[in-house]
């Protein structure tokens, strides 16, 4: 988890980044999480490319204990939860209640994403567009131009840094205080690196730092160190 005193503050709202990738409200018990891609092997597998079917389990079983060590309220799952729209009718039974233990635990908001605009069938908690909490909006996808308080994901952001001459590449969040994108959080998941011109504009020329995700705690680095 975030070093003690290492907090985000978005509009007065201070966040706390996961070592698993979610973003923590400690404020309103709210755990953030951002593209889970319940099910991207068995997609894969049916167009013929082999993936280890276990991406799902592992997702689940890192969600698990992400809300076991904060014990959350309410979760958030900010789109592309679900790889593709009948990846709810290829879930494993165990996986499947796997999945409704976690939602029994606490309200559970999905906010629709590019992979799954609709909700699949037999999935239970709210489905959004987005959300709206306090000073925070919740959505897929990061709009560009103002962006003031908004809580998204879908760019699966990575960053890379030079340390004695090797270059490291690590999954990471990232904020400039206004807006935070979150990394992707399902196991066969890429990345796309935030100097990429994809996140041109988002941040409006301000300085952002990536929070880089290590094995055991999560590391600020101000945007000017990272490389392409």
């Amino acid at each position: 988890m975030g070093r003690e005193g290492e907090v985000i503050d978005i509009r007065g709202a201070r966040l706390v980044p996961d070592v698993s990738g979610g973003l923590w409200w400690p404020e309103t018990e709210t755990l953030v999480v951002a593209d889970l891609h319940l099910e991207k092997g068995s997609a894969f597998a049916a167009r013929g490319a082999m993936l280890p079917p276990y991406d799902t389990a592992a997702t689940l079983a890192r969600l698990e204990e992400t809300a076991a060590r904060r014990g959350p309220r309410r979760i958030i799952a900010l789109g592309d939860s679900f790889h593709d729209s009948g990846a709810g009718g290829r879930l494993a039974d165990c996986d499947r209640d796997r999945l409704v233990r976690l939602q029994s635990r606490c309200d559970w908001l999905w906010i629709a994403g590019n992979h799954d605009p609709a909700p699949p069938e037999g999935i239970g908690g709210a489905w959004h567009e987005e959300v709206t909490i306090g000073p925070l909006t919740f959505r897929h996808a990061p709009e560009t131009g103002g962006g003031t308080g908004e809580i998204a994901g879908h760019l699966h952001p990575v960053a890379r840094v030079r340390l004695k001459g090797r270059a490291l590449r690590r999954r990471c969040l990232v904020c400039d205080g206004f807006r935070a994108i979150l990394p992707a959080f399902g196991a066969f998941t890429g990345g796309l690196n935030v100097l990429d011109a994809a996140y041109e504009g988002l941040f409006a020329g301000r300085g952002f730092t990536a929070w880089l995700l290590g094995a055991r705690s999560v590391y600020p680095l101000p945007g000017h160190l990272l490389v392409g």
